[in-house]
């Protein structure tokens, strides 16, 4: 995955090309952003995506700028960031994040077989919530022909991670402001049900 084009310029050693790490996080990430150019305008826009071996895919209405314009081989770029903790130095200059991230670079592709489009929409739930596709309705013939999906292979990327403590100059290691790690983590809350859930049906297993 390490190519002339992904490789790190900057900070050489928070970078990572190994696929078990670059898939670690994309699997993690539940929200991604790509990067295109259509009609001579840059756009960066946010997707969920999901991976099956070494694809992603993401999917939306046909009508969707960003999938209209990948679907016509154009090329693009897919980033996604997990945030592990606020980096807090004993000065200003020193403040920093923990993170993970993932660049991916590439010409995506429109998936035109049923069968993988479902598989990728069956994935990407599962990805949502493990156990949930088998307590859902599939999605039916018409709502399949109203989405549109592409898939991007990942065949140039890499990752960037930053983990620790502060990098503080050892003059102000003396300094008496608190310096260390506050830790960040996403955390599912109670669930809600839809107001308009009938009455006795029981809280899903998954």
């Amino acid at each position: 995955m390490l190519t002339e084009r992904t490789k790190l310029r900057r900070r050489e050693g928070r970078g990572v090309h190994d696929p078990a790490t670059i898939f670690g996080i994309l699997d993690a990430a539940l929200v991604s952003h790509v990067g295109f150019v259509a009609r001579g305008q840059p756009y960066v826009i946010p997707t969920m995506h999901v991976r099956l071996e070494d694809r992603l895919y993401f999917h939306g209405a046909p009508a969707n700028r960003m999938l209209g314009t990948l679907s016509r081989g154009v090329p693009c770029c897919l980033t996604a960031t997990l945030v592990d903790g606020l980096v807090l130095g004993r000065s200003a200059f020193r403040h920093s994040l923990n993170y993970r991230s993932v660049v991916v670079l590439g010409v995506a592709e429109a998936v035109t077989d049923a069968d993988e489009a479902l598989a990728s929409l069956h994935a990407l739930v599962e990805k949502v919530q493990p156990g949930r596709w088998s307590g859902c309705r599939p999605p039916s013939p018409e709502e399949l022909r109203a989405t549109a999906i592409v898939r991007l292979p990942v065949v140039e990327a890499s990752a960037k991670i930053r983990s620790g403590p502060p990098m503080d100059l050892e003059a102000d290691l003396a300094l008496s402001h608190w310096a260390g790690v506050v830790p960040l983590r996403t955390v599912h809350g109670a669930p809600e049900p839809d107001p308009t859930l009938r009455a006795g049906i029981p809280f899903p297993h998954s």
